[in-house]
């Protein structure tokens, strides 16, 4: 497909949003931060930091989420936040915290069962029972911007897509302004999806996911976790090049690339980018969809006028 073809303009209108997770030593602590520098540069709409199961990473991610916003001057930082393992008190209680900390952003979630992707869920004690009501407990608090997650290939516990779709209206009724996808690589099934989501009523923004592939058993195996699929046609291009980093790179970078631009003529204008706390894949994939890269300095004001 030919990147050349999204015209200047049309990226004009484009926006971005990456997600991180809080780093588990000083190696990745280093490598994270400077992920996020290098990223800067595209001027995110917002950044994300993502919260361990069962509050797991709970201490990291509010020190991750506290050093972007106040050293780093990124406003913008939404918290991940997930009701498993926790009593709505504890949960509560993170909440409050991150807002002391200056958060106006959530990113709501049930959360992964405490056992892991594939053992059954169960509500903890006293706890909040799912996201939606998660999301009615963080839009008691305040006027803040909530986020959730939405599946274009059915959450794999779900019985059926209609399933999600009542589960993600509710949320909506419950007060949540945005859904992130989960990660998809056929660009018709989200926008069969998003058919679906808008026949039911729900009128919010659905941000597409998009994952560059730095590792395709990686993700091939983690897509099968989370009820996604890689297409044939991605596994083609990718398998044979094991033995060259390069030329899997530059493949890599194009495959997500075009994801992107198809999804742009289909009408999408915000992207939500899995970065994986590295930023070489996903510098070459905004620089080759076009996206501009701006000063620091300009980066810097505008995040401060988030936070105005």
């Amino acid at each position: 497909m030919p990147i050349h073809t999204l015209y200047p303009a049309e990226r004009g209108n484009l926006r971005l949003s990456f997600e991180y997770f809080p780093p588990k030593n000083d190696e990745m602590e280093a490598q994270l931060f400077q992920t996020v520098a290098a990223l800067s540069a595209f001027d995110p709409a917002f950044v994300t930091m993502t919260y361990g199961a069962g509050g797991s990473t709970k201490a990291r991610s509010l020190t991750a989420v506290r050093r972007m916003i106040h050293d780093e001057g990124i406003a913008n930082t939404a918290a991940h936040l997930t009701c498993v393992g926790a009593t709505k008190a504890e949960v509560d209680a993170v909440v409050a915290e991150f807002i002391d900390n200056g958060v106006h952003h959530f990113v709501a979630l049930r959360g992964d069962p405490q056992g892991g992707i594939g053992v059954r869920y169960e509500p903890f004690p006293d706890g909040y029972e799912n996201g939606a009501a998660l999301v009615a407990a963080i839009r008691a608090k305040g006027d803040f911007e909530i986020s959730v997650s939405a599946y274009p290939e059915k959450h794999p516990e779900s019985p059926d897509v209609d399933a999600d779709i009542d589960m993600l209206k509710r949320k909506v009724d419950n007060g949540a302004t945005r859904a992130l996808t989960q990660f998809f690589f056929d660009n018709n099934d989200f926008e069969r999806y998003l058919e679906r989501v808008r026949r039911a009523g729900i009128n919010i923004p659905i941000v597409p996911g998009i994952m560059p592939i730095t590792n395709l058993a990686g993700i091939t195996k983690f897509a099968g976790l989370c009820g996604a699929k890689v297409p044939e046609a991605i596994v083609t291009r990718l398998v044979h090049l094991d033995e060259s980093p390069e030329e899997r790179f530059k493949e890599a970078t194009h495959i997500a690339a075009e994801q992107i631009v198809d999804l742009a003529r289909r009408g999408l204008r915000d992207f939500h980018i899995y970065t994986m706390n590295r930023s070489p894949l996903v510098e070459a994939v905004c620089d080759l969809v076009g996206f501009e890269r701006v000063a620091p300095a300009t980066v810097q004001s505008r995040s401060a006028g988030a936070a105005a």
